[in-house]
């Protein structure tokens, strides 16, 4: 709801006595990690943990006890702890980084006395805006500031801001705590770039009303940038804009977790029908429910604890591996939990300013109509700058009034004389440097140390040598910079006029009379300017081709060349002047001030009054320039088309500029379509719109998140269904909010892996919504960065992330997935089969300590070796991209592999057990130490037999294995003997030393063995693998 907000809150009282106003991005509660109730929470809601803590829970019951507690609750204690411990130490570190960024201190103007009123350094130089407030009072004489607001719609440039004119003018700072005034906010509203309010000083006779806007708000999170600011506060906590278009961040699960997760449930499932069938074996006999149970707990290693373990460790590795890889310097993976995400993308959502671009604009084109020029033409422009402003000087001098500046009183009807091109680049040179939002600002020097901006004064000396330019677009100051470079040079600007340097040295003075900003409405701003020497009173505008075109006189040229400039990927503006009579502009400001004033519909009215004057304008000249794209922006973008992933470019910006930016970084392809979807705002313009859309096939869509919303509310199905088949499809004027919702939809309505790359604070949602986030660290602060699961320094780097490491990442997990379930299996079934052998009996093959060893020491350094293979090597995968396209087809690890492995555990399993059986008939007492010795040997050459390429670890992880259960036959021998040690079944040290043991264990073992290294060789002979192929 709307409010009031008194500014002195000791004379009024304000509704909102206690503001909370820390940012939380992580999922922690007020500096602490998030009570165990949550944690354990995290850690149960996976079926796999919370089986193990059923069985183990389990063994408390006398009647269901099977083996030593132990072996139940040590596994399971080890695995949560090594977990949460993990997934603690990602919670700390942002805890840490939020707190840094939440305990900054600000000042606070209080009414005590003189002595506690804070001077105005309450927010000052490059210092962050605490929360959304109104301007009240800035350090500069004029009441304006600049300030950077990067962290809010991603834009590094600086935006003009101007404080209360009645609040300005007060003589002293205290004077503020001796007016009765408030302001009138609109309630908080997601929008950045709008705001409507008042401004009403109760006390003084009349009362006065200022109408506030966009221009008078310092929004939380922007940064002071010249000067120093006193504000208050209008919004604070949940109602601030940034804090609007944040999202809140979640969990992130990645999706190989989730097949695991199904893949342990279908065990479960083959565990619950085996141990029914067992007991069905049985004929039901006794406490059949009993045994039913203890079959279940018998047979759980079917599902093996040290999946989740195995599969942690592996994440960590792979996190390590990243952060060390030196092709790829600065990479930081903040979420240890998703690496193989980054295996299994098909959409790659990515901001485009600082990400795609380097924000910096160079100026490359001016078109006069019959005459252009380029980069390497420029100095002939400067010839004609310097000769016109020559004859004007000496014209001037000689009291001649002929000049090439208009005259004083213009006649609209003149009759048209063709211009000379002298005095054509002149005209358009000066409108460029009149028409803007530019302002120039000097630094002082103390012994050769920059210090704090200062803006110019009328007497100061303009030298070249400290001056730098700022504005809310950087294509502005391109052209300033430009205009500088051939002679006529910015050297001042307050809000009430602006001063240019002519190549003599001589300064022109203009006094400001209106402007008019750019809006993406609009898509145009103006100027009206008088000229201090002359009177005369001018109306500049430039804009978008699309916005001019209907404003300019008729010509025959901009529309063809607007679309050559495109197609070198220039961003274009139009310029165009109109002269004014003194009779025309005072008309014209009276209208516009009754407009200002207007509470309802005022956007509406303003527009009305401007638009009155934007007729028949001359139009001057066409100026092209280029946004510079990050290092190997284009073939990166190539790289990851080739790799199968569809590139959403999702950006505040422009059209137009979103438009010649998917151009010229090849993000669009030169030889295809671009479909621009038409401004919609109803149902019925959504509908039309989308049936054209639907006609065209393999074409590019640009479309604007207002017509995107319109889209989503009516045709939210049929627009992702379309938009899903184009090749590319890019967003402009899109709020962070619209960003993360377009990032949910493309998850719901595809089901595929998404990712979202952004180095600004308005990228921060997208990039949290995403399946995996990337963040880089650019000009825009650090803030996507630290949110991200991954942090990189340039765009290009993602080439390398994706197609080396997330494809490492995948293969590898599902590689090492699959063979501890394997592991698991295999020695499920041997126990199946000795039971049923055994009159199906509920009693366990191996004691409590070789079950624990068997998943630990004898077999998981070999399994855990698996993270360092690779199937093809680095330059491979990033030579050849479409090897990635079977990745996110998920075949790695899919029901048809999984079933693979059941058919492979159930045969080696029964080879295992019956072999020993049979083979040892007379020493039968021997068959746990002969099977457990065949099995440990099989499973080392499982894992050779898996290895695609050897590294000198995986040898010495198989030696120390098998060492260790050498060792361990000699000194744990009585744990190899049947049922129970109180038995007295105790291993024959001297019978292992036998021939005869040796060759039989080596039979069975090569009879489990030998057919699975047979078929592996076969298949890799008439049926290879794409990646075996290219490795050949």
């Amino acid at each position: 709801m709307a409010d009031s907000i008194p500014l002195n809150p000791v004379r009024k009282n304000s509704r909102k006595t206690a503001y909370y106003n820390a940012g939380r991005p992580a999922r922690y509660v007020d500096g602490r990690i998030l009570n165990l109730n949550t944690v354990l929470y995290q850690q149960f809601k996976f079926f796999l943990n919370l089986y193990f803590l059923v069985v183990a829970c389990s063994q408390f019951v006398p009647s269901l006890k099977i083996g030593y507690l132990y072996t139940y609750w040590a596994p399971l204690g080890f695995v949560l702890a090594v977990t949460m411990v993990r997934e603690a130490v990602d919670e700390v570190r942002r805890c840490r980084r939020d707190k840094e960024m939440n305990s900054q201190l600000y000042s606070k103007l209080t009414v005590r006395g003189d002595h506690n009123v804070t001077h105005p350094d309450d927010i000052i130089h490059n210092q962050r805006i605490p929360a959304d407030m109104i301007l009240l009072r800035t350090s500069e004489k004029t009441g304006s500031c600049f300030i950077r607001t990067d962290q809010l719609d991603g834009e590094t440039d600086w935006k003009l801001r101007i404080a209360v004119a009645c609040t300005q003018r007060l003589p002293a700072l205290g004077d503020l705590f001796s007016i009765s005034a408030y302001v009138y906010a609109q309630k908080p509203e997601l929008d950045i770039h709008s705001f409507e309010g008042n401004f009403t000083w109760e006390d003084c006779d009349p009362p006065i009303h200022e109408s506030l806007s966009i221009e008078n708000t310092l929004w939380a999170s922007t940064v002071v940038a010249s000067g120093t600011v006193i504000g208050v506060v209008i919004y604070t906590g949940k109602e601030m804009r940034s804090v609007l278009n944040t999202s809140q961040s979640k969990n992130k699960v990645g999706l190989l977790d989730l097949e695991l997760n199904r893949l342990t449930k279908a065990l479960f499932l083959a565990q619950v029908v085996l141990s029914v069938v067992m007991v069905a074996l049985q004929g039901f006999l006794g406490p059949w429910f009993r045994n039913l149970f203890r079959f279940v707990v018998l047979f759980s290693y079917i599902i093996p604890i040290s999946l989740r373990v195995n599969l942690d460790m592996g994440k960590s590795a792979y996190g390590w591996m990243i952060m060390r890889d030196e092709n790829i310097p600065g990479t930081v993976v903040r979420t240890s939990t998703i690496p193989e995400e980054l295996g299994r993308l098909v959409y790659l959502l990515t901001d485009k300013t600082g990400t795609l671009t380097q924000n910096e604009m160079v100026f490359k084109r001016l078109h006069l109509g019959t005459v252009s020029y380029g980069t390497d033409t420029m100095d002939e422009i400067q010839s004609h700058i310097i000769q016109s402003y020559a004859q004007v000087s000496s014209a001037q001098s000689n009291g001649n009034s002929a000049s090439s500046t208009p005259s004083r009183k213009p006649q609209p009807p003149a009759p048209k004389v063709r211009k000379s091109v002298s005095s054509r680049i002149h005209e358009a040179v000066k409108a460029i440097a009149l028409c803007h939002n530019v302002t120039p600002v000097y630094e002082s020097r103390v012994n050769g140390v920059s210090t704090e901006p200062e803006s110019t004064e009328a007497d100061q000396d303009f030298s070249d040598d400290n001056r730098t330019y700022q504005a809310s677009s950087p294509d502005e100051v391109a052209l300033v910079r430009w205009t500088e470079s051939v002679g006529l040079t910015l050297v001042n600007r307050d809000l009430t006029s602006l001063q240019l340097k002519t190549p003599a040295g001589h300064i022109l003075t203009y006094y400001i009379l209106q402007i008019f900003p750019f809006t993406s409405e609009s898509k145009r701003m103006g100027i009206i300017v008088r000229e201090e020497a002359t009177g005369d009173i001018t109306f500049y505008m430039k804009g978008a081709d699309v916005a001019m075109a209907s404003i300019v006189q008729y010509n025959d040229w901009l529309e063809e060349e607007c679309g050559n400039m495109a197609r070198e990927g220039l961003r274009t503006l139009v310029v165009a002047k109109k002269s004014l009579t003194e009779e025309q502009y005072q008309d014209f400001e009276s209208r516009y001030n009754q407009a200002k004033l207007s509470i309802h519909d005022r956007a509406l009215k303003v527009a009305a009054v401007v638009e009155s004057l934007e007729r028949e304008m001359e139009l001057l000249c066409l100026t092209g320039v280029e946004d510079q794209l990050q290092a190997d922006v284009r073939p990166t973008l190539e790289l990851l088309r080739n790799a199968g992933i569809k590139i959403w470019m999702l950006t505040g910006d422009k059209l137009e500029t979103a438009t010649c930016i998917a151009k010229s970084s090849h993000l669009v392809s030169r030889n295809q379509n671009i479909h621009v979807f038409r401004p919609v705002s109803n149902r019925g313009e959504a509908h039309l719109e989308l049936n054209s859309f639907r006609r065209k096939h393999d074409c590019a869509l640009v479309i604007s998140g207002d017509s995107l919303e319109v889209c989503l509310r009516y045709y939210e199905h049929e627009f992702v269904e379309l938009a899903c088949q184009c090749p590319a499809v890019v967003c402009c004027r899109c709020s962070p909010t619209q960003k993360a919702q377009i990032v949910r939809l493309l998850q719901q309505h595809t089901d595929n892996r998404t990712c979202a790359i952004g180095d600004g604070g308005n990228d921060v949602s997208m990039i949290q919504a995403a399946d995996c986030g990337i963040g880089i660290e650019g000009k825009e602060g650090k803030q996507a960065s630290l949110a991200a699961d991954f942090s990189i320094t340039q765009f290009k780097h993602i080439g390398r992330l994706l197609m080396v490491h997330g494809r490492n990442s995948y293969k590898r997990s599902a590689a090492l997935g699959q063979f501890v379930m394997h592991r698991g299996m295999i020695i499920s079934t041997m126990q199946a089969v000795f039971s049923s052998i055994f009159y199906f009996a509920s009693v366990p093959l191996y004691q409590g300590f070789l079950m624990v060893g068997y998943a630990t020491i004898y077999t998981m350094f070999p399994v855990f070796s698996l993270v360092l293979d690779q199937d093809v090597k680095p330059e491979m995968a990033l030579l050849y991209p479409e090897l990635y396209k079977d990745l996110t087809k998920g075949r790695s690890l899919s029901f048809k592999t999984f079933l693979i492995w059941v058919l492979i555990s159930v045969y080696q399993g029964g080879i295992l057990m019956y072999g020993a059986l049979v083979l040892f008939d007379q020493e039968f007492v021997h068959v746990v130490a002969i099977s457990f010795t065949a099995l440990i040997l099989t499973e080392l050459l499982m894992v050779a037999l898996m290895v695609r390429t050897w590294h000198w670890l995986m040898v010495v992880a198989e030696l120390i294995s098998l060492g260790c259960y050498l060792a361990s036959l000699a000194f744990l021998n009585e744990y190899f003997g049947i049922g129970r040690v109180t038995l007295g079944a105790f291993l024959d040290l001297s019978f292992i030393m036998t021939r005869v043991f040796l060759w039989k264990v080596c039979v069975i073992t090569l009879v489990s063995c030998l057919p699975l290294y047979i078929i592996k060789y076969l298949k890799r002979k008439f049926s290879p693998p794409s990646y075996s192929k290219l490795s050949s």
